[in-house]
């Protein structure tokens, strides 16, 4: 589910090299049925905030909570405490701690900097705001990207009747589409670069399919845009008062939001063979001193930022509490679903990999986008990309140029489509919980994906027949 996963980075996210699943049981065994948890805190996410809004507000890390027990009491009562905990472990040590602490790090870090100055936001200005944010997601990570701009945009915007549409195609470009040319620009690709994918790569054979994706959102927005800035006729007073030139308070954040980035590159490219056992989970070094570094980095920057810069940006908690309540119990009832899919052909969703080869055994380029991202829509993107990787064939050389456009298919189809859902990628729901703190009424979740429906998925269709055929 992408679960936005990790990165979130900015880094685009980033998140972690480790994704494996713990194999103490075999997914192919699996019913369905045990997808059932993470069905239903998908659905409360969707329907809960719309039926019962006061309720969720005040008991959403209940709910969430819930259904991780639904998962995790009948888990281990069949499978016994001890498999039941190791995945337990797992989930955490491997995902979810690693996940928060780099989520947090760069909150916390791009919270410290203030864009000092008045933005109004026209439509050039804005399309302007979502053009550079795109550029620097594939470098800085889409959630280090997001948390740098999504504040002054929404400044920028505070006068104008109508926002929403701005946010959600910040999601749609900054939040995923951006990330798509490096390994520091999304989870899933950064997994590619440690299975041996070159770095260079994904810029090489996507970068038309990603210039195309972001170009042609730009070009609409602008459109829609300016067709909700004249409708709204004469503005009335900008709430933000102008100040004589743009500048930068708590600038040494970025400094530290270097550091978060050199720290997540260093896990990737630092192999040590000292790695310790936890309860089944192997944790390795590099890991061990990236997630220190990054927490000293927070504590850092909360240290050295002054106290009007978080008041000037309005900086609070509630978005990140939001994100690593839901995220935890996503993170838990996800560990059956990826388990069947690891168990490919063979497991309760083996006709999902199975649709992606042709009868002679070659890839079907086209399914190969469709499948990855579909299931990146409402999964965790990087274990997804690695079940298709792998379906691949999973030979780094292979797939970098006999199957090139398979590989190309699944990375596009990874990052591009994580802005089908909130859930598709971590930085969706955090620009979203931003926004609503700020004032600006989002749409729901399906409102969401009516949003994303009627622009993204014909897009998608064109690259498919232009790229992926």
């Amino acid at each position: 589910m992408k679960t936005g996963l990790r990165w979130a980075c900015a880094l685009g996210a980033m998140a972690l090299p480790g994704l494996a699943m713990a194999a103490d049981f075999d997914g192919s065994k699996l019913s369905p049925l045990w997808g059932v948890p993470f069905a239903g805190i998908l659905l409360s996410i969707a329907l809960m905030p719309l039926l019962t809004p006061v309720f969720w507000h005040h008991h959403f890390g209940k709910v969430a909570a819930a259904w991780a027990l639904v998962f995790l009491v009948p888990f281990a009562l069949m499978y016994g405490l001890q498999v039941a905990g190791t995945s337990l472990v797992h989930a955490l040590l491997a995902e979810y701690i690693p996940f928060i602490i780099l989520l947090t790090a760069l909150f916390t870090v791009a919270g410290g900097i203030h864009i000092r100055g008045n933005l109004h936001g026209s439509p050039a200005l804005n399309t302007a705001i979502l053009a550079i944010g795109s550029v620097l997601a594939s470098f800085m990570g889409t959630t280090g990207a997001s948390m740098l701009l999504i504040r002054p945009l929404i400044r920028a915007n505070d006068n104008r009747v109508h926002r929403a549409h701005v946010i959600v195609f910040f999601i749609f470009i900054v939040s995923n589409a951006g990330g798509s040319l490096t390994p520091l620009g999304d989870p899933p690709l950064f997994l590619g670069f440690l299975k041996g994918v070159d770095f260079f790569w994904t810029v090489k054979h996507i970068f038309p399919e990603t210039l195309f994706l972001v170009g042609a959102l730009l070009v609409i927005f602008h459109v829609l845009d300016t067709w909700y800035y004249r409708k709204e006729g004469v503005l009335p007073m900008d709430p933000t008062p102008d100040t004589p030139r743009l500048a930068f308070d708590g600038a040494v954040n970025f400094l530290l939001l270097g550091g978060v980035v050199g720290l997540v590159l260093l896990s990737g490219f630092w192999k040590s063979p000292v790695v310790f056992d936890i309860a089944g989970t192997e944790v390795g070094l590099p890991g061990i001193v990236r997630d220190i570094g990054l927490i000293g980095i927070t504590l850092l920057s909360l240290q050295i930022t002054s106290a009007k810069v978080h008041e000037d940006n309005q900086f609070s908690w509630g978005p990140m509490l939001e994100v690593a309540k839901l995220f935890a119990g996503i993170f838990l009832t996800i560990i059956p679903v990826i388990a069947m899919l690891k168990a490919g052909a063979q497991g309760p969703f083996g006709a999902i990999v199975s649709a992606v080869t042709r009868p002679d055994g070659t890839p079907i380029p086209a399914m190969y986008f469709w499948a990855t991202g579909a299931l990146s829509s409402f999964l965790d993107n990087a274990p997804t990309y690695l079940v298709f990787f792998n379906t691949a064939g999973g030979d780094p050389q292979a797939l970098m140029t006999t199957l090139a456009p398979t590989l190309a298919a699944v990375s596009a189809g990874a990052v591009f489509m994580g802005a089908n859902t909130y859930i598709g990628n971590a930085p969706n729901l955090m620009v979203k919980a931003i926004a609503e703190d700020r004032g600006v009424k989002m749409p729901s979740f399906f409102g969401y994906m009516l949003w994303s429906g009627a622009i993204l998925i014909p897009l998608f269709i064109a690259m498919t027949f232009i790229w992926f055929r």
